[in-house]
């Protein structure tokens, strides 16, 4: 499957791919094979918001091999704004799924972001639970020289992916600006994910995440994330504002 036969989704200037889970694996299973340099990035409303603020940080989402629509807000956005998306395709079980269909072929993994120890234990949780994947190597996201980070994932020979974790946009611009000098063939932008497969962080009930409600959830666990939590119906607004008026008045 072809990314430039793949239909898109413009959500407020961020181009979503229409793809289903399976297809976006697929697709990146195919790079993969084919040595083909990319990266994914995965859009929520507040990285949507983020990348209306910050020109150059759109032009990076919207050159991503894959821009996935990590969030049910995109999919009410894409809903209120007449465009087609197959559904949300969460960054986190995109990393789940892409890890498994690796494990199958003997790839290899390299995981960066989160706290010292952590990528180690999801690194160790993802091999244990997807026998054949490859852990190239790991190195936690507190590193104040980008070329600390692409020295030690060349130093372990490279890998096939790269899990890329430390928050947006700043592990976006780090894909943007170093992806050529590092020996891996995939990146993937994948905020908080390391937490949760080290199992430092649990993500809802499969029934919250099935009725959309995962914010919802994080809520209820964690209160002083209202302030975050009011930016959904901010961003809702502006989507309607945008059906209603093409945008004009921002």
């Amino acid at each position: 499957m072809e990314e430039k036969r793949l239909n898109t989704a413009s959500i407020l200037g961020v181009h979503f791919h229409a793809v289903t889970m399976e297809q976006a694996v697929d697709l990146a299973m195919s790079r993969l094979r084919a040595r083909q340099q990319g990266y994914v990035v995965t859009p929520n409303p507040e990285i949507v918001d983020l990348c209306r603020r910050d020109s150059a940080f759109m032009g990076i989402v919207n050159h991503a091999t894959l821009v996935l629509p990590d969030g049910i807000g995109i999919i009410y956005a894409a809903k209120i704004l007449g465009e087609t998306l197959c559904g949300k395709v969460a960054g986190i079980e995109f990393a789940e799924n892409l890890a498994a269909a690796m494990a199958r072929e003997g790839m290899r993994l390299y995981l960066l972001g989160a706290k010292p120890g952590v990528a180690e234990q999801a690194g160790a949780n993802l091999c244990a639970k997807y026998p054949g994947l490859v852990l190239a190597g790991t190195h936690d996201g507190y590193f104040t020289d980008a070329q600390e980070a692409v020295e030690a994932i060349n130093a372990c020979g490279g890998a096939d992916v790269v899990f890329v974790c430390l928050g947006a946009p700043k592990q976006e611009k780090f894909i943007a600006d170093n992806m050529e000098d590092i020996h891996a063939t995939l990146f993937c932008g994948l905020g908080g994910s390391l937490d949760v497969f080290a199992g430092v962080a649990k993500r809802a009930p499969d029934i919250f995440i099935k009725l959309g409600l995962e914010w919802f959830y994080r809520l209820l666990k964690q209160p002083s994330r209202i302030g975050r939590m009011m930016k959904l119906p901010l961003f809702l607004l502006t989507v309607i504002r945008e059906r209603l008026f093409g945008g004009r008045g921002k």
